[in-house]
């Protein structure tokens, strides 16, 4: 699970076994309250949300629209294009 990075408490991340065929970019959020997954295209938005609220997701998706090229970057270069 290459971790790209950390803030705030929470850690995101992505699962190098990403299924078959592999799933868009996308970005995993984990942290002690829940875990939530955005997808990065085509505009940032939850796939899925387990405990966070409203108000952190918002905190969360802000965060994830701040860092999308350093998030897509470790995707590409992880995976590849």
């Amino acid at each position: 699970m290459p971790t790209v990075f950390r803030h705030l408490g929470f850690r995101f991340f992505f699962y190098a076994n990403e299924g078959t065929p592999r799933e868009p970019v996308h970005i995993h959020v984990d942290s002690a309250e829940g875990e939530a997954k955005f997808w990065m295209q085509p505009v940032i938005h939850v796939a899925y949300n387990d405990g966070y609220s409203a108000r952190t997701l918002r905190q969360l998706h802000e965060i994830v629209e701040a860092n999308r090229n350093r998030i897509e970057r470790a995707w590409y270069d992880f995976f590849g294009n």
